[in-house]
């Protein structure tokens, strides 16, 4: 039997309000990675799926980001699940105040294989890496998370490097200039937020990668941020976090590339990038060439962190 829409109303208040603290729950499932504990509280409400599925998705999730920052970003997080009609995973959120929090929320007819296929819990759990900035820096959260979630999954194998680069080739027109533009820092539409956040990160990622041989990546300096204490329980000023990255790779590409495109909405020339990463569409399939001058940054970038 269903649960009265007032009871799910009154828990989500509560969740959202904070007075709902996860070591209290007495009904919470625990997760261990590594040395942080992730508190699963579920909502009212029915799911087709067992519980111990729900769990092992949010276990593999949480895995997949802990590889890709080297540990998992927080010491100690609350996830709620809130059971909703329909199917699939349908939506998310992470909060970093009174502590971190991820709400998530799935249909309660979803299946196995929507979770498999899910792309919205790592996307929040990327979240929690990074420090709360103004609110004009928007794009640098939603662009890190956006970036940052097929490549937590391509390393942990949970998606080929072919999916990887055909969401990017896909998507990152979105975050290209339009008339009007006023900059990543002014401009935030859905397009320049998302789309133009990880078209930064791949940048950035790609500059890095250039000018260190390899040796360090934009994964290099997310880790440093997320080490010195960057998280989302926390609120810095961009440049701050950018600085961090910075030092970790030795090499100021964070900060210029910001300066230079807070300054002007010029656009990248997204065909000439997709030639020298040696990537083609051919009738939807992603073709690479092993031979393009940048073959060997774009295989890194989604190569699991020797580190």
């Amino acid at each position: 039997m269903k649960k009265p829409i007032l009871l799910l109303l009154a828990f989500l208040m509560m969740e959202g309000s904070g007075l709902l603290q996860a070591a209290d729950d007495a009904g919470a499932s625990k997760l261990q990675i590594a040395s942080s504990t992730l508190d699963i509280v579920f909502a009212p409400g029915e799911l087709d799926l067992p519980r111990a599925k729900v769990l092992d998705w949010i276990s593999s999730s949480a895995r997949a980001v802990a590889g890709y920052y080297g540990r998992f970003p927080v010491p100690r997080v609350r996830i709620t699940i809130v059971p909703a009609a329909g199917s699939g995973v349908q939506s998310g959120k992470s909060f970093g105040f009174p502590y971190a929090r991820v709400r998530i929320s799935i249909g309660s007819s979803a299946t196995q294989a929507d979770l498999e296929k899910d792309w919205k819990l790592v996307h929040e759990l990327v979240h929690l890496a990074f420090p709360s900035v103004n609110e004009n820096h928007h794009w640098i959260e939603e662009g890190i998370a956006t970036y940052v979630e097929p490549i937590a999954r391509a390393e942990a194998g949970q998606l080929s490097a072919e999916q990887v680069w055909g969401d990017l080739v896909r998507g990152l027109p979105y975050g290209l200039p339009r008339p009007g533009d006023r900059r990543l820092d002014y401009t935030p539409t859905w397009g320049r937020t998302y789309c133009g956040g990880a078209l930064f990160c791949l940048l950035a990622d790609i500059e890095i990668r250039k000018r260190t041989q390899n040796r360090y990546g934009l994964q290099d300096a997310l880790r440093a941020i997320n080490a010195a204490g960057g998280s989302i329980e926390v609120s810095w000023e961009l440049r701050r976090a950018l600085k961090i990255g910075d030092d970790a790779t030795g090499v100021p590409v964070l900060t210029k590339l910001y300066e230079r495109m807070r300054a002007s909405p010029s656009s990248a020339e997204l065909p000439a990038l997709w030639r020298s990463l040696g990537i083609a569409v051919d009738g939807g399939n992603i073709i690479f060439d092993e031979r393009a001058p940048l073959a060997k940054e774009r295989r890194a970038i989604t190569a699991a962190h020797s580190g």
